[in-house]
């Protein structure tokens, strides 16, 4: 069967190392060529990004409308800004195309809303970067997680907190002075907790009770949440979200992106693995899962490690191939966990039910 043909639309740092070169595999030094999709265009506002995207063999593209007009493109990968994301996969979509998007889908849940329903009226599949999902080491909580292991599980904590926004040049960026585009600790990477927490527990947070960080930092956006979770059964957990922990440097940081599940036997441990890094040789943190039984502690191998970007791509392709149009319904539900925790904090840290 012949392979999706992609174009990227947006093609900044992350769309370049990330999805590019490891994603579709355009860094022919560490990786091999996908099995099910190939990426053959790219375009961005920026000219002067053609010259990295012509580098790695790529098709320039002076604007979207080129891309969406180009028969031989089948999907595109949309890794703009926050703000323009619904907008061009609509018009992708309106066009015939295919989209993946990177999280969020958009910056209101009416407007990820409407991505779904016409994806869905055109019968093409929508996904979103919700990459962490394919990180072997969230992979294998999952496993011990339904296997019992850890007894019974009544408490859980995910985090991401680092320092970002300290430097006014930080400041000045989205993620720490534009709310509205899901800037701030809590739509830049509690979503990210939020749906870790439903893969590892394999159900979803109906409530959602919040408060913010004292104000530390000189920044627009809040400087962190702590957010209280609970899933459809009653059940709870916590997200530690936020730019103002300073964690040592560069190597607490990136192992302290992790999570712990706290059950009546056993608790398990990860390091590392709430991030953008799969796991190969040569990254800048050693990802690891540890399973405390209370007398010991011993080290869980990973799951067969895979590249986080290239599983969600071909899984991606492989929709398309099978004519299983993949729902982006999980993105509504992520944008509407991020709104309650705002609304929650903003009121006192009332329990805001979705």
């Amino acid at each position: 069967m012949d392979k999706i043909r992609y174009a990227i639309i947006g093609f900044g740092g992350i769309a370049e190392n990330r999805v590019a070169k490891e994603g579709y595999g355009c860094d022919k030094t560490r990786f091999n060529g996908l099995e099910k999709a190939v990426l053959t265009g790219a375009t961005d506002m920026n000219p002067a990004r053609k010259e990295a995207a012509e580098a790695l063999g790529l098709k320039w593209y002076d604007s979207m409308e080129a891309i969406l007009a180009d028969a031989d493109i089948d999907a595109v990968y949309i890794a703009t800004n926050n703000a323009s994301h619904a907008a061009l996969a609509c018009a992708a979509l309106e066009a015939g195309k295919h989209v993946i998007v990177e999280k969020p889908a958009a910056t209101s849940v009416a407007d990820a809303q409407k991505m779904v329903d016409l994806a869905a009226a055109k019968g093409l599949s929508l996904s979103v970067d919700h990459m962490m999902v394919n990180n072997a080491w969230n992979i294998k909580a999952q496993e011990v997680m339904a296997a019992g292991t850890l007894g019974t599980v009544n408490d859980s904590c995910f985090h991401m907190e680092f320092a970002y926004g300290y430097d006014p040049a930080e400041a000045a960026t989205w993620r720490c002075s534009k709310i509205e585009e899901m800037g701030g600790p809590i739509g830049d990477v509690a979503s990210h907790c939020f749906y870790v927490a439903e893969f590892v527990f394999g159900k979803k947070i109906a409530k959602i009770a919040a408060v913010y960080y004292p104000k530390v930092m000189p920044i627009v956006a809040e400087d962190g949440a702590y957010i209280k979770f609970f899933f459809e059964d009653g059940t709870q957990g916590s997200v530690r979200a936020s730019f103002s922990e300073f964690r040592g440097g560069l190597g607490g940081t990136l192992t302290n992106l992790g999570f712990e599940l706290y059950g009546d036997k056993a608790v398990l441990r990860s390091f590392g693995s709430m991030f953008q890094l799969s796991g190969h040789e040569g990254e800048p943190c050693r990802m690891r899962l540890e399973l405390d039984d209370l007398g010991k502690v011993q080290e869980i191998a990973p799951a067969p490690i895979q590249n986080i970007y290239q599983t969600l791509i071909e899984h991606h392709a492989e929709s398309i191939q099978n004519k299983t149009p993949i729902n982006a319904e999980d993105a509504v539900h992520n944008l509407k966990l991020c709104a309650a925790a705002h609304e929650s904090a903003q009121n006192g840290g009332k329990i805001i039910s979705l």
